[in-house]
């Protein structure tokens, strides 16, 4: 069974007519999975509803925390995308002896679901496929494509999630 942990992020957010900006109201994820017919249907945990901006290290404190205390080996985490990376190596660099045995993959979109024409139903689908089939470790999966965590970056000029050719080190 996998395990999908909310934390916000653009997949979530809905546009609010009185203020005319990009806001959380509550999360689409559950309409999102019964929209797509997703079979088993995950246990779904709300971790936070953020802008991955405003994400702090407590923050990723939270969402590791989170993948320790699930008894699932397969968690797929929706976040947003500008700092996905960031808690994607986070997660890799955890020391806890834990973690390696699970397999954790982050996913978001560029777009709003709420908004449509979004790529959030597909890289959902494509996430909760990936942890289906991965072996452990922490992956980023965007644009139907997998990487893992220290192999990838965001180049926000194509807006696309793009395999670095060498691992990331956190000394470099």
């Amino acid at each position: 069974m996998t395990t999908l942990l909310i934390t916000g992020g653009t997949l979530d957010k809905d546009y609010q007519p009185l203020s005319g900006e990009l806001e959380f109201e509550q999360t689409h994820l559950s309409a999102m999975l019964k929209q797509n017919r997703v079979q088993p249907f995950p246990t779904m945990k709300t971790l936070m509803l953020k802008d991955s901006l405003a994400m702090t290290q407590a923050d990723r404190q939270t969402i590791l925390d989170a993948c320790l205390n699930q008894a699932s080996q397969r968690i797929v985490i929706t976040h947003g995308t500008d700092t996905m990376v960031e808690t994607a190596r986070f997660l890799l660099a955890a020391s806890d002896p834990d973690l390696p045995a699970k397999t954790i993959v982050l996913t978001g979109a560029m777009r709003p679901w709420a908004l449509g024409r979004s790529d959030a139903d597909f890289n959902l689908g494509a996430a909760l496929m990936a942890a289906q089939c991965l072996t452990p470790g922490v992956y980023v999966c965007m644009n139907g494509q997998v990487f893992p965590a220290d192999r990838v970056e965001k180049n926000r000029a194509s807006g696309r999630f793009e395999r670095l050719s060498s691992p990331h080190s956190s000394h470099s």
